[in-house]
């Protein structure tokens, strides 16, 4: 009896140890062939997040309609997500909140070299996607308002944005080129949306709004005022570039908000930045499906995403794999 028992036991155990064996096999070839494993053996994500701006800005409807796209043509499920924007965005993808993030040229650079908002905090886990557009600065006000120059803006309340934002830099750095600096105005630290509703209800006298144009938000302030954008002269332009070599000129175009004649002012790039630690094989077809796909965005930025146009001021690292894209397409940075 006692040499069944212990036959019956010898048997049981071999039996245990052939389905251990077998399950760790499984397990190793699941993992190998279906856990999603990108070049270098990072797994790509099952889900990625993109911080945009606000609702009323551009990059919150861009961003949604590149979701899309990239949750098209990938297979991960991408949201575009409301936030305050380009010094923000960068926060979120060094504290890995967020995989993908549009952000102003100026405002990258800034925080891989730690200065400005980023002072002693210099980021690093940041590469670039590529740049997309121009983001032109208007300065926004009512043609009732008697402001007709940067310098008019002295000791009016004058929206800047969040402090440590793309648009507040743009402000200071403004203003301080015409001799100003944010003590000499009435600071308001408001979104683009509060910003126009605040000039429509008489509260405030006049805005900073760093973004595409025509702005959504501008937009809907045009069309219960008439709108006027205060224009920079040639002579400070010329000194802001000289400082600040990623802004360059431009150009408001007539009939835009309702405007009677263009308006001269300067504009920085906005572009998507990602996190260093995303695969390869997965930044590579991010940024396929953005710059292989802008016909099918509504959005009339979508007209200035041109790959060969990509590379144009980026002043950071571009992603491995977004590289891997451009060397295929033979383009260069400037």
């Amino acid at each position: 009896m006692k040499k069944n028992k212990l036959l019956f036991s010898a048997i049981l155990l071999s039996m245990m140890v052939l389905v251990l064996a077998a399950c760790g096999g499984d397990g190793g070839n699941e993992s190998g062939s279906e856990g999603g494993s990108s070049e270098g053996g990072s797994e790509a994500p099952d889900f990625l997040s993109m911080v945009t701006g606000g609702t009323s800005g551009t990059y919150y409807p861009l961003g949604g309609e590149m979701a899309q796209l990239i949750t098209d043509a990938t297979g991960i499920q991408t949201d575009a997500i409301s936030s305050n924007a380009s010094a923000d965005n960068v926060v979120s993808l060094q504290e890995n909140q967020a995989e993908l993030a549009f952000v102003q040229t100026d405002v990258m650079a800034n925080a891989v070299e730690g200065i400005n908002s980023f002072d002693g905090n210099p980021v690093e886990n940041v590469q670039a996607i590529g740049s997309l557009y121009p983001e032109t600065i208007q300065i926004v006000t009512t043609q009732d308002s008697g402001i007709t120059s940067v310098e008019d803006l002295e000791g009016k309340a004058v929206s800047v944005g969040a402090p440590g934002s793309g648009t507040y830099v743009n402000a200071e750095q403004i203003l301080e080129v015409h001799g100003l600096s944010m003590d000499d105005i009435d600071e308001q630290n408001l979104a683009f949306d509060e910003s126009t509703s605040g000039i429509q209800d008489g509260n405030i006298d006049a805005a900073f709004i760093t973004a595409g144009t025509p702005t959504g938000a501008v937009e809907g302030l045009g069309a219960t005022v008439d709108v006027s954008i205060v224009p920079i002269e040639q002579e400070k332009i010329d000194e802001l570039v000289d400082q600040y070599p990623y802004y360059a000129e431009d150009t408001i175009e007539a009939g835009t908000y309702g405007l009677e004649e263009e308006v001269t002012t300067v504009a920085v790039l906005a572009m998507l930045a990602v996190s260093k630690d995303l695969p390869e094989d997965t930044v590579y077809e991010i940024t396929k499906a953005i710059y292989e796909n802008t016909g099918d965005m509504a959005h009339a930025k979508a007209e200035f995403i041109t790959t060969e146009t990509a590379l144009d001021g980026i002043g950071i690292d571009v992603h491995p794999g977004a590289q891997k894209y451009y060397d295929e397409q033979g383009v260069s940075g400037e």
